[in-house]
């Protein structure tokens, strides 16, 4: 299911985006501005951000700035104020992947959020086959299985080297407890263990000096850092 950021600061627009996404069958949360929007991007991921072209106490164009000066590659769709050129250039050119302009049809929306995820995807396969990853000091040869810290071999358990190889593959990404079982458990709860808490202590402890890649967001889950 597509996850969908809507920044917005006009109420009752903001509500019928998310209305409609959601009788869509997307998952859609609310941001009123940019400081809400970019807090919630430290918490939770999302595959698509809509945009306003003007938002209250940040513009959108800091927050498009700000976010891909953080490496989040999450794409975004701006609507633009006005149907123009230079507004959609200008958008695109701040780091948004779209723009369309008020008044939009709500057909034509929903095709270019489904392009954008569509997109996302694809960069994400694209990287799921790559043979080495590196963030930093750490990289991970996915063919030998072998991961390294400032070159020096990590002696890793399966379970340990698919919850590392799923952060390496999506940097800076937060991922819950949830989604971590999902992914490299295939189950959906956890009713008697911590099990994740305890085999990230133990990977982190593994890592060495790499270890403090391993962020906790607290109440949400884990990320790895994209700075060493």
């Amino acid at each position: 299911m597509v996850n969908v950021l809507v920044v917005e600061d006009e109420a009752r627009a903001a509500e019928f985006i998310q209305r409609g996404l959601r009788f869509a069958g997307w998952n859609v949360s609310l941001a009123p501005d940019g400081q809400s929007a970019a807090a919630l991007l430290q918490e939770e991921s999302f595959d698509v951000i809509i945009l306003g072209s003007t938002l209250s106490g940040m513009s959108a164009a800091d927050f498009c700035r700000g976010i891909r000066s953080r490496h989040d590659l999450t794409p975004v769709l701006m609507l633009a104020a006005v149907d123009t050129v230079e507004a959609r250039v200008a958008g695109l050119r701040v780091g948004a992947d779209d723009c369309l302009a008020r008044p939009f049809d709500f057909e034509e929306l929903l095709a270019r959020i489904e392009a954008l995820a569509r997109r996302a995807a694809r960069f994400q396969t694209h990287n799921d086959r790559l043979t080495v990853l590196n963030i930093g000091p750490l990289s991970f040869d996915m063919l030998s299985l072998e991961v390294r810290c400032e070159g020096t071999w990590l002696d890793l358990s399966a379970k340990e080297r698919e919850i590392l190889k799923l952060f390496m593959s999506n940097p800076g990404r937060v991922f819950s407890r949830e989604r971590i079982l999902n992914a490299v458990w295939s189950v959906n709860e956890d009713p008697l263990t911590n099990v994740v808490d305890v085999y990230i202590s133990r990977l982190r402890k593994k890592m060495g000096k790499c270890g403090k890649l391993i962020n906790t967001v607290r109440g949400v889950g884990y990320r790895l850092s994209i700075k060493a």
